[in-house]
Parts: structure tokens; C-alpha cells; sequence
């Protein structure tokens, strides 16, 4: 049995929504047990994102510009987002947009460890599921970063790993309703 054969995500934790008139903001903290430069490799280089993060990048995101960031498990087909990394300050901040999003990671320096804030605008209906995609994502980097790898798990992967779970957590968590489950594919 593999370690993604066992994997099963922890409770919603760690998450909450900062609302700005129409403008919805996911914000997740991590505890990693890993050097803030270990994490923000994980967060800029292609191969390592390659390991956990729900796209594939055209380059390395360690430095501003254009970039292309392709969804990987968006049916019917893979998705190319345009976006630009506005700001890369190694190895504590990250900002970056995708799919018409923006989106910031801080990384804070605890002990030995790091702290790993996200903070994701993401559409108002569609928060939980991102809260949900992002918690089993943040797992995978977490495992990754140990030495256990699990393998990237996103898009319809997901299912397998009590993602609709998770979303009624974030759901009941954040006092909104989820939007319908997508239909789950053979």
C-alpha cells in the first residue's frame, strides 16, 4: 500500500474569507515543518509544482513577467491562463495572477518550520470548492516537502480523497452554501 493509498485530508481548519464588497478572498494557513527556502522552491519551480500544484507553469515563478499557467485536470481539456508573477521576493513572498485571480503566498519563518499563508480571490459561489482543491493541495506539498510524496491529486482526482467532504466543511466553516457537486466521471 502507497502513502497515496492511505491518505485521507484532515478536517477544514486553517481557512477563512475576507470579503470586500463582491470581492470574495480565500485565505489558508499552513504549519509546514520545512525552511521557508525548501517551501518557496516547492512554490516557484516547474518540477516541483509539477509534484502537487494544480497547474503547470512555462517557467520558473521566482522572478515578475508574463507566464503561462496550465490547469492540469480542467475537462474537457487543459486550460491556458495568461497570467504575470507581479512580485517575487525569495523566499517570503509570491504574488502571481491565474485564471483572472489573484493570488499571494507568504511564507514566515517559524523555528525550523514556516508558516504558509494563501490568500486566492476566487468567485463568491465557488470558495468552498477552492478552499477544498487547495487543503488537499497544500497536503501533497506538505508530503512532498517530508520525503513521501503522494503524487498531485486535483481536478476529478480529487473525488477520491473526500473532496466533497471538504467542501461542506468549508461550506458550514465559512456559513455559505456549496455550490452542486460535478458530475464524477468513470
Amino acid at each position: 500500500m502507497t502513502a497515496r493509498d492511505k491518505y485521507v485530508p484532515g478536517p477544514a481548519t486553517g481557512a477563512e474569507i475576507e470579503k470586500e464588497g463582491e470581492t470574495w478572498t480565500l485565505v489558508l494557513i499552513r504549519d509546514l515543518k520545512h525552511a521557508p527556502s525548501l517551501v518557496w522552491e516547492a512554490l516557484t519551480d516547474p518540477k516541483q509544482l509539477a509534484e502537487w500544484a494544480p497547474f503547470d507553469p512555462s517557467r520558473n515563478l521566482s522572478s515578475p513577467g508574463a507566464v503561462q499557467l496550465k490547469t492540469i485536470g480542467a475537462p474537457p481539456a487543459a486550460q491556458v491562463a495568461e497570467s504575470v508573477v507581479k512580485r517575487a521576493q525569495a523566499p517570503t513572498l509570491l504574488e502571481y495572477t491565474w485564471g483572472g485571480n489573484d493570488l499571494r503566498w507568504e511564507l514566515e519563518a517559524r523555528g525550523e518550520g514556516t508558516r504558509l499563508k494563501l490568500w486566492h480571490n476566487i468567485e463568491r459561489g465557488f470558495i468552498t470548492w477552492g478552499a477544498a482543491g487547495w487543503h488537499i493541495c497544500l497536503d501533497v506539498l506538505d508530503h512532498y516537502l517530508a520525503g513521501d510524496p503522494l503524487g498531485r491529486i486535483v481536478g476529478p482526482d480529487a473525488f477520491a480523497f473526500d473532496w466533497q467532504r471538504l467542501v461542506g466543511e468549508y461550506a458550514k466553516q465559512f456559513g455559505v452554501q456549496a455550490p452542486s457537486f460535478p458530475e464524477r466521471r468513470p
